[in-house]
């Protein structure tokens, strides 16, 4: 395996965590951009009130997401795997 395939391979597993972690990363951006909006706008400055929220949306999210991320997870092993045996 050259240095090039290598890189191929680390840019790949970059691209997939990437894509693996941007839908919850997104929904906790949302939740949290709205939250912070509805604080603004009401003038609640209560930093307790932004976790829970947070956390729930980010919990849902996972179980939405999940099948979605271990496709990507799953089919980038498998990959992984047959130039592992395409090596030898």
């Amino acid at each position: 395996m050259n240095e090039v395939a290598v890189i191929e391979v680390g840019a790949q597993a970059l691209f997939i965590v990437l894509k693996v972690a941007g839908p919850i990363m997104m929904s906790g951006l949302l939740i949290g951009l709205t939250i912070a909006l509805f604080q603004a706008l009401t003038s609640i400055q209560e930093m307790t009130l932004t976790f829970v929220p947070k956390i729930i949306v980010i919990f849902v999210s996972i179980i939405v997401f999940l099948p979605y991320m271990m496709t990507q997870v799953i089919e980038f092993g498998r990959q992984l795997f047959d130039r592992i045996s395409a090596l030898g």
